[in-house]
């Protein structure tokens, strides 16, 4: 084959990936969608230009992007320069008044700011927000038992309430949100505490009545048989899943518990997608392949939530 039967040859099929996408493009124009980033894609810088990316397209694609992130390696990164040693009850890191400076100073004022770069690199368009900021993220203390007794692991609290006015706000202005999971102590208004990036993701999502929640992570999918990867799951129902939790591992299970939770209240889909793939995002919402697993709803009818109260959100470790 020549070199202009080449090119005209990869042009073509461009197009053909162009034109596979359209119908995507049409039904998901002028909806919300809510992305969790983590995993390595967090930390790779490949994947974090393809990440902002990503991003930017949806974005111009007419969807509403909002961007909610963790960053656990970061933090245990900062912990260990400043010398300060991690102790864990139950699983669960305690945070004291120290970390917390830490994982706030860390979230906020370094990983936001470099995935904000990041994406205004492409476009200015993403405005960096904290959960404290305007009161979007409420929070209670999480209560730990341990043997039968009550640990205090610190600074730590599960998601309460959500108020999207501040992202609503920005959404409207033709912003790409990206959220740090700082949340405020609802019993003491002038504390913050650290809640869990999946969690937060899934309440900002169904707060959002979102159409999509995509959360990336460093698996391929949800698996029935791990590590058989033959037991990949390509979608799965919410009344399915719901079965399947307390079968999933201690990494896993999280994740689809926080996607389970936001389709139970409202999000029409989630997805789990495989974060170590360079525009892993793109392949899931316009193609009709997708990669990584989607959870749907089974039921009758979704239900109407705005703000959510229930107190089982469950927070990082």
């Amino acid at each position: 084959m020549s070199d202009i039967l080449g090119r005209l040859q990869k042009a073509q099929d461009k197009a053909a990936v162009l034109v596979e996408a359209i119908p995507w493009i049409r039904e998901f124009a002028g909806t919300t969608f809510v992305v969790k980033y983590g995993g390595n894609a967090m930390i790779s810088d490949q994947l974090r230009i393809a990440f902002a990316q990503d991003v930017v397209f949806l974005h111009h694609m007419g969807i509403r992007v909002v961007v909610v992130h963790g960053g656990g390696p970061q933090i245990n990164t900062m912990l260990e320069r400043v010398g300060i040693r991690s102790e864990f009850r139950g699983g669960l890191r305690v945070t004291t008044r120290d970390t917390m400076d830490i994982v706030r100073m860390v979230l906020t004022g370094k990983v936001q700011r470099e995935l904000v770069s990041l994406i205004n690199a492409n476009a200015p368009y993403a405005v960096g927000l904290s959960g404290e900021d305007a009161g979007m993220l409420k929070a209670r203390r999480r209560s730990l038992q341990v043997d039968g007794h009550a640990v205090d692991i610190g600074y730590v609290g599960d998601v309460v309430e959500v108020d999207p006015t501040s992202i609503t706000d920005l959404l409207d202005a033709g912003r790409i949100p990206v959220i740090s999971t700082i949340a405020v102590d609802v019993a003491k208004p002038t504390d913050v505490l650290n809640v869990n990036a999946d969690t937060a993701a899934a309440a900002i999502a169904a707060a959002l009545g979102a159409k999509k929640l995509l959360m990336l992570t460093d698996v391929e999918g949800l698996y029935l048989n791990w590590p058989d990867k033959s037991s990949l799951v390509g979608q799965i129902s919410a009344s399915d899943l719901r079965a399947l939790l307390p079968s999933l591992d201690h990494g896993m299970a999280p994740k689809m518990e926080a996607a389970l939770r936001a389709v139970d209240r409202g999000v029409e889909q989630a997805h789990v997608i495989d974060g170590r793939m360079a525009h892993s995002m793109l392949l899931e919402v316009f193609t009709d392949e997708g990669i990584g697993t989607l959870v749907t709803w089974s039921g009758p009818e979704h239900h109407d939530v705005v703000k959510s109260t229930d107190p089982d959100w469950m927070v990082e470790s």
